[in-house]
């Protein structure tokens, strides 16, 4: 019998696995599809030679993340590939606003905008680089992070705390607006916002921006060498060596439940995996007590908040298989893996109204992958393999373009919507559409389909939004993996601190079921041992 059985075998399903696995347990992981990685995962589906990351494609917060940097993912295979510059934000008259590694050059760029909205990046990142190792360890410990709070607390003392507090809750059109005279930093900082379901005028959403422009101004925003799935593999690989064992083609459909505690599943098929210490789920907050678990074993509160559980928005993918390089009008975008497309921060707020309006929006926000340029060995030499993707409601109820649009997601709608898209980039980018050798679209539905966490084409595990993070995430309660059934861990972008690949929500189910999950038939005095023993052996801030 295993010690843990995990369900679901994305990143931080097959990070927590790798996490027990490392302190002697027996796992066993089961995936629902026929191959690992969740939304990680590559595929030649657009064209033969080229390479196209079917989900997500760049990993600003896997680079910085203590989580993957512990499993020495380059020890199995992984290499990663980056850019000439991080990201491109052009507008239609031309001008562009580029970040780029070398703060020097991503300081010239704002300046083009406005002289000495440079110096303003550069006081900006000096911020970043006094909190923003503590602010990470903030972030990838358990809830509540005490030991890096404490240390962040010195910090923000010693750097007028409150005012940065304040600067961090503001909305990301505040925040450009207070610190930028141009219009460059102030699309940095909002485009990176809305990589979240953040509008500009959204609490937080300026903090947000920030962190994201940050973490690609320290770390770039990489892709693995060869494709997406690279990353998977790489800790596929790590898990099978440490003796794990990963199933796929195995839907979970029940949690088994006796005398309050988690001790196994049930797969669709009707196979019982029996969990000698702990079960945890890589699922959605929905799937996992909506579906997994039977009401009969959840308090009635759990059931109510699930009732108010919001999702993030709903996406809508293009992949392309291009024959040239894109015709960029603005030449700096040219160098850059991802492109935010959207004629300024106005019609970001256009484009975000429209989404709370329930309208498809008729000039639609897209980020813009160019995958050849982030890692040449994605397609053949001259041409690009390129994406773009960008959101819609849920529930949809017009069409902002008046072009009868409903949220169907037929053929007809697909290719509507598709249409639509290059229709935008073709305002950055004249004779785009001549070069396309072939295209796939991902709607709503078939981004489910190939992931069921992804609900409604949702890419985030729950919105981004203050209202469900932190204490809030998923529901109003600790922020802690444990869940009101014992032995039972969510370990999904569903729990704290949400999406972004970076493992820190496998890692803390992981570490949650090292300290709380011993095996059954123990005495108080032998359980009390097993955890001060355990508790040793752990060096990271578990909050307790």
């Amino acid at each position: 019998m295993p010690d843990a059985v995990v369900v679901g075998a994305g990143p931080n399903g097959l990070v927590a696995a790798n996490l027990l696995a490392d302190a002697g347990w027996r796992v066993v992981v089961l995936e629902e599809q026929p191959e690992p990685g969740g939304a990680v995962r590559h595929d030649r589906g657009v064209d033969p030679d080229f390479v196209s990351d079917v989900f997500s494609a760049f990993y600003p917060f896997a680079a910085a993340s203590p989580v993957l940097a512990g499993l020495r993912l380059e020890d199995h295979g992984l290499r990663w590939s980056h850019a000439p510059s991080v990201v491109a934000h052009p507008l239609t008259d031309g001008r562009c606003a580029v970040l780029d590694r070398r703060i020097e050059t991503t300081a010239r760029s704002l300046d083009a905008f406005a002289p000495g909205d440079g110096l303003v990046w550069r006081r900006l990142y000096g911020v970043w680089e006094r909190l923003g190792p503590d602010l990470l360890d903030a972030v990838f410990t358990p809830f509540p992070p005490v030991r890096a709070a404490a240390r962040l607390g010195l910090r923000l003392r010693g750097a007028g705390g409150l005012r940065l507090a304040r600067t961090m809750l503001l909305p990301v059109r505040r925040l450009g607006d207070e610190e930028f005279e141009g219009e460059g930093g102030r699309l940095l900082l909002a485009g990176n916002a809305l990589h979240a379901d953040l509008a500009p005028e959204a609490t937080a959403s300026g903090g947000f921006g920030w962190l994201m422009s940050m973490l690609g101004q320290t770390y770039g925003f990489p892709v693995p060498v060869g494709g997406s799935g690279a990353l998977t593999a790489a800790l596929t690989r790590r898990l099978l060596a440490h003796g794990g064992d990963l199933r796929c083609g195995r839907r979970v459909g029940r949690v088994v439940i006796r005398d309050g505690r988690a001790v196994g599943v049930r797969t669709t098929d009707g196979e019982l995996v029996a969990a000698r210490r702990a079960v945890l789920a890589d699922v959605s907050a929905p799937a996992l007590y909506g579906e997994l678990v039977g009401p009969e074993h959840l308090p009635p509160q759990v059931l109510a908040d699930l009732r108010r559980f919001e999702w993030d928005f709903a996406t809508f993918k293009v992949d392309w298989a291009l024959d040239g390089p894109v015709p960029w009008r603005a030449a700096e975008a040219a160098r850059a893996g991802t492109v935010h497309l959207a004629d300024g921060v106005d019609e970001l707020t256009r484009f975000a109204a429209q989404i709370a309006m329930r309208q498809v929006p008729d000039r639609p926000f897209a980020l813009f992958g160019q995958m050849t340029t982030a890692d040449p060995s994605r397609s053949p030499r001259g041409t690009e393999s390129a994406w773009a993707y960008t959101h819609v409601p849920h529930v949809i109820t017009a069409d902002a373009a008046d072009e009868g649009l409903t949220g169907a997601w037929d053929a007809a709608e697909q290719e509507g919507m598709a249409d639509r898209i290059e229709r935008q980039v073709e305002r950055f980018a004249p004779g785009f559409r001549a070069l396309i050798r072939a295209r796939r679209i991902l709607a709503p539905p078939t981004l489910q389909a190939l992931n069921s966490n992804l609900h409604g084409g949702a890419i985030n595990g729950g919105t981004t939004a203050v209202h469900q993070q932190l204490v809030f995430r998923p529901f109003p309660s600790t922020g802690r993996a444990e869940t009101p059934v014992g032995n039972l861990l969510l370990a999904s972008a569903a729990a704290h601190p949400g999406g972004g690949v970076h493992g820190a929500p496998g890692a803390h189910a992981a570490r949650a079921a090292l300290r709380r999950c011993l095996p059954p038939g123990l005495t108080r005095a032998q359980r009390l041992l097993a955890r001060r023993d355990r508790s040793g052996a752990l060096s990271d801030d578990d909050g307790a």
